[in-house]
């Protein structure tokens, strides 16, 4: 049988870099938030399966804490087939400096840059999908959930300082999609000019004056940082396997 499109040409155009170095610990415990399981599989494992299943995706990169390189290739990669994972590669101190490390692996052999948190299991492969198709529209990319509460700004005394429209805040999800070139170019300024505590990779892209498209992503794309949030992760995945 013929492979079509871009696989049959040995075309590459979408990486997926996955940061999942940090040590969790909001979490509590002795053991890194990704590594943790949910419904007998490792958070990450979930994470991966779904880049696994997309087939807007070419190639996955996954950063982990350095020690727990080989154990993420034999206990997660290799144990659940994940077939797209082309590296693993140890991660730095920040989740900046992961995601850097990430994008510097890739070499520039994708044009695309997908960038999603290996704590947020429950990303549907079309939402990756939806993602992708409007980075093909628009030069930068990201999910994100209009607000549904009000949102204000306090100083440190816990002062109301201004109260926003929430009509135009929208919290920010991963995955976010981008032009390699433009991220690469990015997280080098961020080093260059001490640009700390970046969490979100789009800002980047905002420091440099480039425009970035929101899409509306899903309540259950959430990020498992705390241990409410591990109980409310384990409610998302019985409700779907239901």
């Amino acid at each position: 049988m013929k492979r079509k499109g871009r696989e049959a040409k040995g075309e590459k155009k979408i990486v997926a870099v996955i940061p999942a170095a940090g040590a969790g610990a909001r979490m509590g415990g002795g053991k890194a938030k990704q590594f943790l399981e949910i419904g007998g599989k490792p958070i990450l494992a979930l994470t991966l399966e779904n880049f696994q299943a997309c087939p807007a995706v070419d190639a996955v990169v996954v950063v982990v804490p350095p020690k727990q390189v080989d154990f993420c290739r034999t206990e997660i990669i290799e144990k659940s087939g994940l077939t797209k994972v082309t590296q693993v590669i140890p991660g730095g101190k920040r989740r900046q400096d992961s995601v850097r490390l990430g994008i510097e692996a890739t070499k520039g052999e994708y044009p695309i840059v997908l960038i999603h948190d290996g704590v947020r299991p429950f990303i549907e492969p079309s939402l990756i999908s939806k993602a992708v198709s409007a980075a093909a529209r628009h030069r930068a990319v990201i999910v994100a959930m209009p607000a549904r509460e009000t949102v204000k700004e306090v100083d440190e005394s816990g002062m109301i300082v201004k109260t926003y429209d929430r009509r135009g805040v929208w919290l920010a999800q991963t995955p976010q999609v981008f032009r390699y070139e433009d991220i690469r170019k990015g997280h080098r300024k961020a080093v260059e000019e001490g640009w700390d505590e970046v969490t979100d990779d789009a800002l980047l892209l905002e420091k440099m004056g480039l425009s970035v498209k929101v899409i509306e992503g899903t309540e259950e794309n959430i990020k498992i940082t705390t241990p409410k949030d591990l109980e409310l992760a384990g409610y998302i995945l019985n409700k779907r396997l239901r």
